[in-house]
């Protein structure tokens, strides 16, 4: 059991931007035009909807996928947070909603100060991409809320900012929400801490006392 840990979402939070939405704008503009506005508005689950959007994309186009996002630019702060989170040995978690070799290929340059990083599995061998996940359930695709359960911490933190992120926040007992996700934290009353970088999550959590005593991941 870890005593505390730190589950981070990728897209529109490590990444500045919404990477995965825009993969699936341009790779699937037709599917993606359709189907994320009924996700959003939560008329359509994650899962439902997601494999009706990447559904549409050739198989044969999964290396064009990887090229897309090779130029991701990171959220500023991040060095410190995992700095801050290995000082004081937090394992630092990363949870997408989209593809886990996207999230990988961005974060390459820090894996080994993420202790995991899960997400959407690709599977090429059709015709058309097939997506699924270790971690699905009867909304999600991605059910963050069972990685987190899954991990069994005895404090945790998660950040993010979007609908994926919206269920796992409404389970965890801290909560650093950004766009999207604060607007649906807001309109259900409940308590998030705000941020824009990861300055702002390191200070957040320095004045909650997390980085004051090491915390023993086993």
């Amino acid at each position: 059991m870890m005593q505390r840990a730190i589950f981070c979402d990728f897209d529109g939070t490590i990444a500045r931007s919404e990477v995965f939405v825009a993969l699936m704008r341009h790779f699937a503009p037709q599917a993606a035009a359709r189907i994320l506005p009924e996700i959003y508005a939560q008329r359509l689950t994650l899962r439902d909807g997601l494999p009706q959007v990447l559904g549409t994309i050739p198989s044969w186009r999964w290396p064009e996928l990887e090229d897309f996002v090779r130029d991701t630019e990171i959220r500023p702060g991040l060095d410190g947070l995992l700095a801050h989170a290995n000082q004081a040995n937090i394992p630092f978690i990363v949870v997408t909603g989209g593809f886990r070799r996207m999230a990988e290929i961005v974060l390459a340059p820090y894996r080994q100060e993420i202790y995991a990083i899960h997400g959407l599995e690709a599977d090429t061998t059709g015709e058309w991409l097939r997506v699924s996940s270790p971690w699905q359930d009867d909304h999600e695709l991605v059910a963050k809320a069972a990685v987190v359960a899954h991990y069994h911490p005895r404090d945790a933190v998660c950040i993010g900012d979007s609908i994926t992120d919206l269920r796992v926040a409404r389970q965890c007992p801290l909560v650093c929400a950004r766009d999207r996700l604060a607007e649906y934290l807001r309109a259900e009353g409940r308590d998030f801490l705000p941020f824009d970088d990861f300055g702002d999550v390191s200070a957040a959590l320095e004045q909650r006392g997390w980085w004051r005593e090491p915390a023993h991941a086993g």
